[in-house]
């Protein structure tokens, strides 16, 4: 039987994989927005709809639960602290730090083997054992899970939107009430704990890294339904946020909260609902702030104002509350407290003014304004800053009222007046505001407000009173050295027209004095009288008389000084003013002689040096600039921009007084000076014998009077600005500073410019002594008697000399003489005279300036001792006077101790004792003139033989000295 197979179906032919990926559709599963612009569009979601948009993805509620988005909220409504949050974030981590130490140790200790009873390990073999547990537990597990789902579904029926929400107990009204404040409150309304936990929510809120969507919620939970509720609502009795809370003071704070709430709010609308709570929040405002109004018309201050004040302070400040407070306050009426400023200028005398009527004025406003404090206190919760505002007011409505006319009325009225006014009115009106009590919870120093409230009532007329004070200062100096130049001018007219009155000829006047001397000179004797003696002729000539006199009318008469004597600095200081009353004119009659009327003008000029600045002007100035200083320098202590320019004001008037007090006064007056003594001769002066060169002493006195102006202002300067830190005298770049030694250096300058007019004058007067006063016998005996060729002659001073002198019996050339072994008196007259007039010096000049002059003193006179030395004839006799006279100079030039001068008289007293050595040994001679090392270097061997001729015996030894020196077949010089 065969065997047949039933057919079998067709199989389906396997689709390739070609065709299935041909029948797959891509689809793309990227989300439409970026994550970016979701979590932008996040931030202006309403709460719930955040929640709503956490529950689709677990990305989702990423974006949502990110702590910085409930961080912003919170800083918006001013509940996070930074500062806090790091703090706890650090507390965190360093707890879980020492846990996370501690369970490593405990796990060392449970892993360690055991040990014996000795050693490190012996503690961990101590340990029990651990106990074996099971790791997993169904009925434990099953009843876990049990408790979690059941506290899930607790939880779920608690939540609103999302966020878990406070319970709201505790009684409410039957009826809103009208006006919320108006409302009584009952015991039974009394807030509960948890109403009380809904007014402290906001401030219970804990900054914490993390959490800050948790502390949030606790805001949202209890604000938000007060919130939404209140932003529905058509008039202020439908808000539920009046229903539960009935007392103001709890509606306040309710109201504040939400208003703090509100900032929060990102969503749309937000706008409308903070409009409308702002709405809520002014209608409620008004409410209390008329309850506010009629307990102030009351004045019941410990009730309605005490309790409505600090409502206002709760709801929004109290701002409101307090300009009502200073606005409606009787103090702005007290007629106890106004006064007419125009007092202080009414009770003056004309162009004066007096702050006795101010002083009282801010005596009786301090007392006022002090008893308010004590009532601000009990009415406000926070005084320090209502007493700050109503102090300001009274600034402005009263103390402004005050200052700002009598500002006005003085300032068109007297200059003087009004910087008086301004400064004087500043200090009481500082100690006004310094006599103030605050209340005890004002943060601001006294002294510190006090400047505040000085500086916003005198900052408008600041500027204008320190120009005024400049310019008041500059023309009050100014005119006061103006004055001081018309005097000394008049002075010097009234001196020369009373000695030039009684000559017609006015053209002879401008004429200089050597015109009329040759005038004189040149008329016939016979027509001069023979008693008239002219200044710079010798004595012995038919002219010349022992006392100078002057012929009136056929009478010989002496001529009165044009001036009184020099008087002393000290007391110059005490009469540095000239007047006319006290004009030195002379006593007697105008001199009717034109040559002698000149010479005693030219005297009184001289004399005049001293005169040419005045201490006492210069103390004037100072004390005025002291007093514009004093004015000024109490701004000082404003600080800021407007101390600044009052110390820079100090400063400059402090320049401006050392401007025109050096460059008006003392410079001028040394530039006379100066001038005055270059016009000096010692041949148109009659008198020598008054111990000095006239100008020279009266130049000097002037110096004097310079260094006590200088030292004046040193003193005005350290005490006036460097004491009282105006100046920084460590600052090169201070003005007063520079100023101050641009002054001393311009004195210097001009003591120094004189000083060297002073010394040609002083050689001059040395030079004229030498030459008429040395005979010709005090070095040469053996001369005749007669005057010497230059015209000195024997005076009675040197005649008391020579009496007085040690006389040696001599032998020198085979005769027997007694003669003189001292100096002359020329000598000592000339070491008189110079040293007189640097001893001057000495105490009113600085020490390097008195070394220069001492120096320059001591060549200028070793020159003129060189000069009057070569006009002499020398013998061997009188070579024991010239080397007395060059000892007197030595001795007085060791007083200088300089020992560069020193040299030079060391040398001078070198070569006087060549006159010392006799003819017979003239090769001697010879080697001491040729010794160029004797000398010091200070003369050669050519300046010695010249000093050499001058021996009376020259002609005689002339041939064996220069044999001696040039040897045997040397030409005859």
């Amino acid at each position: 039987m065969s065997n047949l197979r039933a057919p079998t179906a067709r199989q389906a032919p396997q689709p390739s994989i070609l065709q299935t990926l041909q029948a797959t559709d891509m689809i793309e599963s990227k989300p439409v927005l970026p994550a970016e612009i979701l979590v932008a569009i996040l931030d202006y979601l309403p709460v719930p709809d955040l929640m709503r948009f956490a529950r689709a993805s677990r990305r989702m509620r990423e974006m949502v639960y990110d702590d910085t988005r409930w961080v912003a909220r919170l800083r918006n409504m001013g509940c996070w602290d930074e500062a806090e949050a790091r703090r706890r974030f650090d507390d965190a981590m360093k707890r879980r730090h020492e846990l996370a130490a501690h369970a490593a140790a405990a796990t060392a200790t449970t892993l360690a083997p055991g040990a014996t009873a000795t050693g490190p390990t012996a503690v961990v073999g101590a340990l029990p054992p651990p106990v074996s547990t099971t790791l997993f537990d169904a009925s434990v597990e099953e009843e876990r899970q049990k408790q979690l789902q059941q506290r899930r579904q607790r939880q779920m029926s608690q939540v609103r939107d999302g966020f878990e929400t406070l319970q709201v107990s505790g009684g409410q009204a039957a009826t809103p009430p009208k006006l919320p404040v108006q409302a009584p409150v009952s015991s039974q309304n009394d807030p509960s704990k948890d109403l009380e936990a809904l007014l402290q929510v906001i401030k219970n809120v804990k900054s914490v890294r993390g959490h800050a969507r948790e502390e949030y919620g606790k805001i949202y939970g209890a604000l938000g339904p007060f919130y939404f509720d209140l932003a529905k609502a058509r008039t202020h009795t439908d808000p539920i946020v009046f229903q539960v809370f009935r007392d103001p003071e709890s509606q306040a704070r309710m109201l504040a909260n939400l208003r703090l709430f509100a900032k929060s709010d990102w969503s749309q609308g937000c706008t409308q609902r903070e409009e409308k709570l702002g709405t809520m929040v002014t209608i409620f405002e008004s409410a209390v702030l008329r309850e506010f109004e009629q307990g102030y018309e009351f004045w019941d201050v410990g009730g309605r104002m005490r309790k409505y004040a600090h409502v206002l302070d709760i709801l929004n400040g109290g701002n409101a509350g307090v300009e009502l407070f200073i606005h409606k306050h009787p103090i702005f009426t007290d007629r106890d407290v106004l006064a007419n400023p125009m007092d202080c200028v009414n009770l003056a005398p004309a162009d004066a003014i007096s702050l006795e009527p101010s002083r009282r004025f801010f005596d009786v406003l301090a007392v006022k304004v002090n008893a308010q404090a004590a009532i601000i206190e009990r009415i406000f919760p926070s005084p320090g800053p209502v007493f700050s505002a109503f102090v300001e007011k009274v600034r402005e409505d009263i103390v402004a009222e005050y200052t700002t006319p009598l500002f006005d009325e003085t300032h068109e009225r007297s200059i003087p007046s009004y910087l008086k006014a301004v400064s004087g009115l500043f200090e009481q009106t500082l100690q006004f505001f310094r006599a103030l009590t605050p209340p005890k919870d004002t943060n601001a120093p006294q002294k510190q407000a006090a400047k505040e409230f000085a500086l916003k009532l005198f900052e408008p007329h600041l500027d204008l009173y320190l120009q005024d004070e400049l310019d008041y200062f500059t023309k009050e100096t100014e005119h006061k050295v103006g004055e001081w130049e018309k005097k000394l001018s008049a002075q010097d007219t009234s001196v020369e027209s009373f000695y030039m009155a009684s000559f017609n000829n006015r053209q002879a006047d401008k004429k200089d004095f050597l015109t009329s001397f040759k005038k004189v000179v040149m008329m016939p004797i016979s027509v001069l009288p023979t008693s008239l003696s002219l200044p710079g002729l010798p004595m012995g000539s038919p002219f010349a008389s022992s006392k100078p006199t002057i012929v009136t009318n056929g009478v010989a008469v002496s001529p009165q000084p044009s001036r009184p004597h020099s008087p002393s600095p000290s007391s110059l200081a005490s009469t540095g003013t000239v007047d006319q009353s006290s004009s030195p004119l002379p006593g007697g009659k105008a001199p009717t002689d034109e040559l002698a009327a000149k010479a005693a003008l030219m005297t009184s000029r001289l004399e005049g040096i001293k005169s040419l600045f005045s201490i006492e002007v210069a103390l004037s100035l100072v004390h005025s600039a002291k007093a514009s200083l004093g004015r000024v320098a109490v701004f000082i202590q404003l600080g800021g921009q407007a101390g600044g320019e009052a110390r820079e004001q100090c400063e400059a008037i402090f320049v401006t007084l050392l401007r025109i007090l050096g460059g008006r006064h003392v410079k001028p007056g040394f530039d006379k000076a100066v001038t005055h003594l270059s016009q000096y001769n010692p041949r148109e002066v009659s008198q020598h014998d008054k111990g000095g060169v006239a100008p020279l002493v009266t130049f000097i006195e002037l110096v004097n009077v310079g260094d006590l102006i200088s030292q004046m202002i040193d003193v005005f300067y350290e005490q006036q600005l460097a004491g009282p830190k105006i100046a920084d005298r460590n600052d090169f770049l201070d003005p007063a500073g520079l100023a101050k030694k641009k002054f001393e250096q311009m004195l210097d300058e001009s003591v120094a410019a004189g000083l060297n007019k002073g010394i040609d004058v002083l050689m001059d007067e040395v030079e004229y002594i030498c030459a008429t006063t040395q005979l010709p016998t005090d070095y040469n005996p053996g001369a005749s008697s007669e005057p010497s060729s230059a015209g000195g002659g024997a005076t009675a001073t040197e005649k008391e000399g020579k009496a007085a002198t040690p006389r040696l019996q001599s032998s020198f050339g085979g005769g027997a003489a007694d003669f003189d072994i001292g100096p002359t008196a020329t000598a000592q007259r000339v070491r008189d005279l110079v040293a007189s007039h640097t001893n001057m010096l000495v105490g009113s000049t600085d020490k390097s300036m008195l070394d220069v002059f001492n120096g320059e003193v001591g060549l200028r006179l070793f020159g003129a001792v060189c000069k009057h030395l070569k006009r002499q004839r020398i013998s061997t006799e009188g070579a024991i006077k010239l080397i007395a006279d060059m000892n007197l100079h030595f001795e007085y030039i060791r007083t200088l101790k300089n020992n560069d001068l020193l040299a030079y008289f060391r040398a001078l007293r070198e070569l006087s004792q060549i006159y010392l050595i006799d003819a017979r040994h003239a090769k001697e001679m010879a080697t001491i003139i040729a010794d160029g090392d004797r000398f010091g270097g200070i003369f050669r061997a050519e300046e010695v033989y010249e000093y050499a001729e001058r021996r009376s015996d020259w002609y005689q030894v002339r041939k064996d000295v220069e044999r001696a020196m040039y040897g045997r077949d040397c030409v005859v010089m």
